[in-house]
Formats: structure tokens, sequence, C-alpha cells
């Protein structure tokens, strides 16, 4: 299943790459059915906010009625940031399936395990790397595109 559901969360990274936004994804998926989706827009809305997270996190709990998603599962395709790993904390997600590790910035194991710090009163079940080559691919596709397409704009004169 992890599969099937981190393929719809591909599905929305895609949406931000054609946006060329960032191309990260999630759905989060309660009682075997995906009641949330979203996609990188920062760029797009002009808001520091909106990472698909934070954007599927904001559904799904308007479909539950409830800010607590304690019977779902996060699947994304990026580890998460330091502001979307508070999130899901606080959302009381219980288990983050991720596609692709950050170790630049990610918050669930690579530069901090904010999911799983003892000291809060909520953890997180981490699994990684499902599907991690399709995640990882998307993301060096959509960065070597970026490069390319600087490289091709005329210098600036001043």
């Amino acid at each position: 299943m992890d599969i099937k559901y981190m393929k719809e969360a591909l599905r929305q990274a895609k949406k931000a790459y054609a946006l060329e936004e960032v191309p990260i994804g999630c759905v989060i998926v309660h009682e075997n059915k995906i009641i949330a989706r979203g996609y990188n827009k920062r760029n797009t809305k002009g808001n520091t906010l909106a990472h698909a997270e934070i954007i599927a996190i904001n559904k799904a709990s308007r479909i539950l009625g409830d800010w607590r998603l304690e019977g779902c599962t996060m699947y994304i395709t990026l580890e998460p940031c330091q502001m979307c790993a508070g999130a899901i904390v606080q959302s009381r997600i219980p288990r983050v399936v991720i596609g692709s590790m950050n170790p630049k910035a990610g918050c669930a194991g690579s530069v901090l395990n904010l999911l799983q710090m003892p000291q809060f009163n909520h953890q997180v079940e981490i699994i990684p790397g499902v599907l991690e080559k399709e995640c990882s691919e998307m993301l060096q596709s959509f960065f070597r595109m970026l490069r390319n397409k600087k490289r091709k704009q005329p210098l600036q004169q001043p």
C-alpha cells in the first residue's frame, strides 16, 4: 500500500514541477482512502507556508473536522523541513512515509529528527526510502532544468 500512495504523492509533485515549483508532493490517507493532497506552491502563492505538507494537513483537518489527524498516514516525496515536521507532530499524525531524505534540511532524521523527539508528547513512526529513486530523480531533474534555464539567460547589463 505504501508504494500505491507514494505514487500519488509523486503525481502531486509533478504538478509542482509543471509550475516550476520545487517538486514536492504529499497525500494523507485515512482508513485506506486519500483524504488530502498537496504540492509545493511557495512561489505561486508567494507564501512561505505553502509547503505540500501544510496544504495537505489543512485539507485533512477540514475533511475530518479536527486538528488531530491521529488515524492518518502522510506520504511525502521529500523529508519534511523543520516547519512541516513541527506541523506533523502538532497534528498528531502517527506515521509518515518518506520518499527521499534531505541531507541539507530534513527534520525526520537527516539534520534533526523532530518527529521522534522524546521530549515531545507525540512521536511519529518514520518509514523512509519508499520509491526513493523516483522521488530523488524528480528533484534532480528539476534542479538540472533550473540550472540549464539560468545558463541560457542572457547576461544582464548594469
